[in-house]
């Protein structure tokens, strides 16, 4: 079959909107059409050719509707609703069964996990690769049961679509890799749609205090509304209120590096405001996924018995996680709808990403024309 999708076809260039070739699904695989994508700037580190193979079929953030199962695939079928997950939960290797499914040996983000005759995607008869085996930048997808998650049907697919990623790797920062307990001090850095997320989850875990910075004041206003109880465009200006608040600590107890380009610069910056015991989270990733970005003493963090530590998708099991996730916002515990700052037309591709890269969005979705949300009693609208 034929499917419309945004390609990259050479590193460094604008994302290409055209028809390209889809095959059927094999044992193990599932047809789905994506009705809604998230734009993060894992995408943009792709575009720019520092992560992943070029040519590729973009989006790793998605959600969508089951379309078709191939032989083997258990617990989904047609008409199901489901969310995309980039690092997959097999629930058969050690790091599944000992309960960190987000690093899981089948991971299709891993390319040893994904050989050429994997792809279903092609262009003038040449294979192609999804991104994170996932292609969310296409109407049509066929990916591996495993990197699928269902839903409810009465949870908006647009919803679900951020939830699959940018929310889960922000949450999971907080509540899982930092641990925030009651009465915390949490600093976030960067407050785009991973920042603002650990931001939710800090407050859900009950911080007392939940200080951002960020340089735009857009983003630190829309913090306000997720929770955030303190906002500074200032490095120096945030250090010095946690060693104000929290004197004990002179510093906070968690700190939460959510930026888009995590430099030395900001890890320094993050490291001189954590607190003494604290732990400090990286949740983002550098432009250069092999850049060498952490440069500490590592002698103070003896005698202040701090914690550095990275985080995968928030340190998340998305088969549990992503439903807790959409039940706390149907219970209107987390905000979901406020994060989408604005839909675009998958021709309209590079224009939301611009608005990534210059503050405008916290989260940009692509919607899918044609595709469905999906109702609460599962019809399409």
């Amino acid at each position: 079959m034929k499917t419309e999708a945004a390609v990259v076809l050479e590193a460094g260039q604008d994302w290409t909107v055209r028809e390209i070739e889809l095959a059927p699904p094999q044992a193990g695989e599932v047809l789905v059409e994506f009705t809604h994508a998230g734009l993060c700037f894992s995408d943009e580190h792709t575009r720019e050719g520092g992560l992943g193979a070029i040519p590729v079929v973009g989006g790793h953030e998605g959600a969508g509707i089951v379309r078709e199962v191939g032989a083997g695939v258990t617990g989904l079928e047609p008409g199901d609703h489901v969310a995309a997950v980039f690092v997959s939960t097999c629930g058969a290797c050690d790091w599944c069964v000992t309960g960190r499914s987000n690093l899981c040996e089948q991971a299709a983000n891993n390319p040893d996990n994904v050989a050429e005759s994997d792809h279903r995607f092609s262009i003038d008869g040449e294979a192609v690769p999804a991104n994170c085996g996932l292609g969310t930048f296409a109407r049509f997808s066929v990916v591996r049961a495993h990197t699928l998650v269902k839903v409810s049907k009465d949870v908006p697919l647009s919803a679900v679509a951020v939830a699959s990623c940018g929310v889960l790797t922000g949450f999971g920062a907080a509540v899982h890799a930092g641990k925030v307990g009651v009465g915390d001090v949490v600093l976030v850095l960067g407050a785009g749609g991973v920042g603002v997320n650990a931001v939710q989850g800090a407050r859900i875990a009950g911080a007392r205090d939940v200080v951002v910075v960020d340089s735009n004041p857009a983003k630190l206003e829309a913090a306000r509304v997720f929770g955030a109880t303190s906002t500074f465009e200032s490095m120096a200006d945030a250090v010095a209120h946690l060693a104000e608040v929290h004197p004990v600590a002179k510093g906070a107890d968690v700190v939460i590096v959510a930026t888009g380009n995590t430099t030395e610069g900001v890890v320094t910056a993050a490291y001189s405001a954590l607190g003494k015991g604290g732990t400090l989270v990286l949740a983002g990733m550098s432009q250069d996924v092999m850049a060498k970005n952490i440069h500490l003493p590592g002698t103070q963090l003896i005698f202040n018995d701090q914690t550095i530590r990275g985080t995968i998708f928030g340190s998340s099991n998305p088969r549990h996680d992503i439903p807790l996730i959409l039940d706390l916002y149907a219970r209107g515990l987390l905000k979901l709808d406020e994060l989408v700052s604005q839909q675009y037309a998958l021709a309209d591709i590079n224009r939301g990403f611009e608005d990534l890269r210059t503050g405008k969005n916290l989260r940009g979705v692509v919607a899918h024309e044609g595709a469905a949300d999906g109702r609460a009693d599962g019809s399409e609208a």
